[in-house]
């Protein structure tokens, strides 16, 4: 969402009028699910969500005369509107993993997301993969079609303390950013790691940048902190939490490689994020991480600790094969542009 609002004021378009219902960058520095979240306030943003999704909205709609609605997370109103809608659907992982959320919850947000999608709507989803998912699990007859997102441009300012903070030394560690939910297989990398751990990359730490699951349902936080004490690893293995953006990008910049074993993605920024940083990059033979990473990753297989911890390996002991990676990186990354994204988007409201 904050990457559209940026390219829209990048490239202003004379015959489209834009009405944003928030101010981007004020939205994206809030913190309300950060830390720990008590259920009353979960509750009491649902409460929320509902009203404005389907009273506020819908009003905002009327009142500007909009011909195009652009709903980026999910859910559009239910309540009929002489509107072209276009409902943005990220993944399938609602369907494909119920036990990963709440039955109840998931029920309710489903019959909000169906509701969305009556009259004329169409859907934007992220990846190739993400639209056969969706037409492989869900009952959804929708249009549609695919955009590769934009990931996020991280700032040019860094924060110089982190690394001393962490106590990890530039080109000497791998590096993770994301939840810590289940389907990102973190175990995995931590055991590799552990195997890993020779005279040759004694040097080598392992950070592990984001906050907890969502819900105690999909978390792996605590699996993750018991493998890194059973295997001894509290020395090499760092777990900093959220991190603001010029941390993240400092991580970025200096990192060995960056790793990514995940079961499931519907697109995975930081692929893009890492080649935009001119590291190599390790990937699961994930559908959506293959498409996104274009031949410009290292592939082991999901959930392999053996294949990932010699994959990393051949990276320690090729120089060449990292001069490769970083090579076709920096050509792949410059598909996913703020030009490329918005043209996508006019050409479908056309």
């Amino acid at each position: 969402m904050l990457e559209f609002c940026h390219a829209v004021d990048e490239y202003p378009q004379s015959d489209i009028e834009w009405v944003f219902t928030h101010q981007a960058s004020d939205q994206a520095h809030k913190h309300y699910f950060r830390g720990e979240i008590p259920r009353w306030k979960k509750l009491w943003y649902h409460i929320y969500y509902f009203i404005w999704k389907q009273v506020v909205l819908p009003y905002k709609v009327i009142t500007t005369q909009a011909d195009v609605l652009l709903c980026f997370d999910f859910i559009a109103p239910a309540i009929p509107l002489n509107v072209k809608k276009i409902t943005v659907i990220h993944d399938a992982f609602f369907w494909q993993m119920p036990e990963h959320y709440s039955a109840i919850w998931r029920k309710y947000f489903l019959a909000m997301l169906y509701g969305g999608l009556k009259g004329n709507t169409s859907i934007i989803t992220t990846s190739q993969y993400a639209k056969g998912s969706i037409l492989k699990y869900t009952p959804i007859q929708n249009p549609i079609e695919v955009i590769y997102q934009c990931p996020k441009l991280l700032p040019k300012s860094t924060d110089k303390e982190i690394l001393a903070q962490l106590g990890v030394r530039p080109g000497k560690y791998l590096l993770h950013v994301g939840s810590f939910d289940k389907r990102k297989l973190l175990p995995v990398l931590v055991k590799a790691f552990a195997t890993l751990k020779t005279e040759k990359t004694k040097d080598l730490k392992l950070v592990l940048v984001g906050e907890k699951g969502l819900s105690k349902s999909v978390d792996d936080f605590d699996h993750v902190l018991k493998l890194i004490q059973e295997y001894g690893l509290g020395y090499d293995v760092k777990v900093p939490g959220f991190l603001e953006d010029q941390a993240v990008k400092t991580l970025f910049d200096h990192a060995f490689a960056y790793v990514f074993p995940s079961s499931n993605e519907g697109f995975g920024i930081p692929v893009i994020e890492a080649m935009r940083s001119e590291i190599p990059v390790i990937i699961s033979d994930q559908p959506a991480l293959i498409e996104i990473a274009g031949g410009a990753a290292l592939i082991h297989q999901t959930g392999n600790v053996e294949d990932l911890t010699e994959k990393i390996q051949m990276l320690c002991e090729d120089p060449l094969l990292i001069a490769h990676l970083v090579t076709e990186g920096s050509h792949r990354w410059k598909h996913f542009n703020r030009k490329t994204f918005l043209d996508a988007f006019l050409k479908t409201f056309e």
